[in-house]
């Protein structure tokens, strides 16, 4: 099955995953989702992730974060840059999230970051998603 906004199946299957309160969820690999998913472990949004090789194609396994009472460590996630209408943000312009909770995940020249490293290293590029 193809999928027009491979970045937005993540993240809709991340929400779908965190909503019914699964251990851990299996998204179709590719080099940027990887990228997004290192950037949701150092930043505490999960427990970890591993790439599942199985007979014709790669997976991401997603371990999911719950905290003492069951709660998920992420209540929201949003698709910004979508393949109808890109949007690209300039160093200046780099939103923050909640206030600094959440974080934006930026696409630059540089590789895929949060915001606020691009911020700091004064980059821009293609605003991909909001998480908190």
């Amino acid at each position: 099955m193809t999928v027009t906004d491979p970045i937005a199946d993540m993240l809709t299957r991340i929400r779908n995953a965190v909503m019914a309160r699964h251990s851990s969820v299996l998204v179709p690999s590719s080099r940027v989702k990887l990228y997004i998913a290192k950037i949701l472990k150092r930043e505490g949004f999960i427990v970890d992730y591993e790439v599942v090789s199985s007979q014709s194609h790669r997976q991401i396994k997603i371990t999911l974060k719950y905290d003492e009472k069951n709660q998920p460590l992420i209540s929201g996630l949003k698709r910004v840059s979508k393949p109808g209408l890109r949007v690209y943000v300039q160093q200046k312009e780099i939103p923050r999230v909640y206030g600094g909770l959440g974080i934006a995940i930026v696409s630059t020249a540089k590789g895929v970051m949060t915001g606020q490293k691009a911020w700091h290293q004064g980059v821009g590029g293609e605003l991909l998603c909001y998480i908190w």
